[in-house]
C-alpha cells in the first residue's frame, strides 16, 4: 500500500466540531461577497420582495383539460420567469422522502473514520464517494461543506460498491427514490417540451433518453459554522444539469439571484426544490433560466441537502439551441459544446465577476 505524501484538507465537519471560534482564512469569501451575506434565519422570514415559486403539480394529468394546462402553464411560466421551484403534490411519497433524508443523515453522523472508508480521490478524477471542495474554484476560496457523491440512475451504471452499508436501508430507499424521481423528469422535461412548441419526448431524447441521462446524488453536509456571516457552504453558480431536484431538512440556506439581488427560499414542507439547470437553458436558447445560486450557513443547524443533476452524457450529445427556439430576431445565444466541453468552459472561463454577472 502506497501511503500520499499529499496531506488532505481537514473535513469541514472536523473544524466544525473542534471548538474554533474563527474560520480558517481559507474559508472566509472575498470582501465584494461579504456584504451580501445575512443570518439565514432572518433572511428566511422576510415577506416582502420576490419569493420562489410554489408549483402544485396535483392536477398535472387532470382529465380536465382546462384544469391540466393551467397547472402546466404554471410550471412553464416559473421555468421562464425564476428558472427554480418548489414542486408540491409530486408524486413521490412523504415516507420515502423521509427515508432517504434518514438514511443520508445516518451516514453523516457515523464516525468520521468511517466516512473517511467511502472517500473519493478527486486527485485521480474519482469524484464518487466521501468528499470535501479541495479544488480551487472560482474565488479560490473553499466551500463549508462535506458531502457524498454517486451516481443513482441508470441502474446498471451504478457502482454500488461505493454506496454506503451503513444504514442498512440506505441502497434500498435512494435506488427507490431515485427511480421515481426518474420518472418526474420524464413528466417535467414533457411539459417543458411542449411549452417550447416542440413535441413531448424532444427534450428528453436531447438529453439522453432512458439509457443515457445520468442522476447523480450529491448529499451536502453543512457543519455549524463559528462565523456564517463570513463563509458559504456553496458559492455562487449555476447548475450544468438538465434538472436539479433537492431534498432538505428544513434548515433554510439555498439562495438564488433574481432580479439582482439575492433572494432566500422558503422552507416548504414535503416540496423538492427543482432547478433549471445550464443544459435546458442551452437547448430552449434561453428562454428557460438556469437561475445563479448559492448556499448560506449558520452557526446554530447542521443543514443536509440532496440534489439530484439530472445530466445528458458527456461526449455522445452536442448541446446547442434547438432549431425551433432559434430565429432571425432571436439568434443562438449559445454556441455547440458537449456536455463536458461545456463544464470544462465553466471551469476554466468563469472567474467570480463572471459567475456574478452571469456571463456564459
Amino acid at each position: 500500500m502506497v501511503i500520499s505524501s499529499v496531506v488532505a484538507a481537514p473535513r469541514v465537519e472536523s473544524l466544525s466540531s473542534s471548538g474554533i471560534q474563527s474560520i480558517p482564512k481559507e474559508y472566509v469569501r472575498p470582501q465584494e461577497e461579504l456584504t451580501s451575506i445575512g443570518d439565514v434565519f432572518e433572511e428566511e422570514k422576510k415577506k416582502d420582495g420576490p419569493q420562489v415559486p410554489t408549483i402544485d403539480l396535483k392536477e398535472i394529468d387532470s382529465k380536465d383539460q382546462v384544469v391540466r394546462e393551467k397547472c402546466r402553464e404554471q410550471l412553464k411560466q416559473a421555468a421562464v420567469d425564476w428558472g427554480v421551484m418548489h414542486l408540491v403534490n409530486h408524486g413521490i411519497s412523504d415516507d420515502l422522502m423521509e427515508n432517504v433524508k434518514k438514511a443520508g443523515k445516518a451516514f453523516f453522523e457515523l464516525p468520521i473514520e468511517e466516512k473517511e472508508r467511502h472517500a473519493n480521490d478527486q486527485a485521480s478524477g474519482n469524484v464518487q464517494g466521501y468528499g470535501s471542495k479541495l479544488a480551487n474554484n472560482a474565488s479560490g476560496q473553499l466551500e463549508w461543506e462535506d458531502y457524498f457523491f454517486h451516481l443513482v440512475y441508470p441502474e446498471d451504471k451504478r457502482d454500488l460498491s461505493i454506496w454506503p452499508k451503513t444504514p442498512a436501508d440506505y441502497t434500498e430507499v435512494t435506488s427507490e427514490y431515485a427511480r421515481q424521481l426518474r420518472s418526474l423528469a420524464t413528466k417535467i422535461l414533457s411539459i417543458l417540451s411542449v411549452g417550447l412548441g416542440l413535441e413531448e419526448g424532444r427534450l428528453e431524447k436531447e438529453v439522453g433518453g432512458m439509457e443515457e441521462l445520468m442522476l447523480q446524488m450529491k448529499i451536502n453536509y453543512y457543519p455549524k459554522c463559528p462565523q456564517p456571516e463570513l463563509a458559504l457552504g456553496v458559492e455562487a453558480h449555476t447548475d450544468v444539469s438538465a434538472l436539479t431536484f433537492i431534498l432538505h431538512n428544513m434548515v433554510p440556506g439555498l439562495q438564488l439571484f433574481y432580479q439582482g439581488k439575492w433572494v432566500t427560499a422558503k422552507c416548504v414542507p414535503n416540496s423538492i426544490v427543482m432547478h433549471i439547470g445550464d443544459t435546458i437553458e442551452i437547448l430552449s436558447n434561453g428562454k428557460y433560466k438556469s437561475i445563479l445560486h448559492r448556499g448560506l450557513v449558520n452557526k446554530e443547524k447542521v443543514r443536509i441537502s440532496w440534489a439530484v443533476f439530472c445530466e445528458p452524457p458527456k461526449e455522445k450529445i452536442i448541446l446547442k439551441p434547438l432549431p425551433e427556439t432559434v430565429s432571425e430576431t432571436e439568434p443562438p445565444l449559445f454556441p455547440p459544446r458537449t456536455f463536458h466541453q461545456h463544464i470544462q468552459h465553466k471551469l476554466f472561463r468563469k472567474t467570480q465577476d463572471a459567475l456574478l454577472n452571469k456571463k456564459v
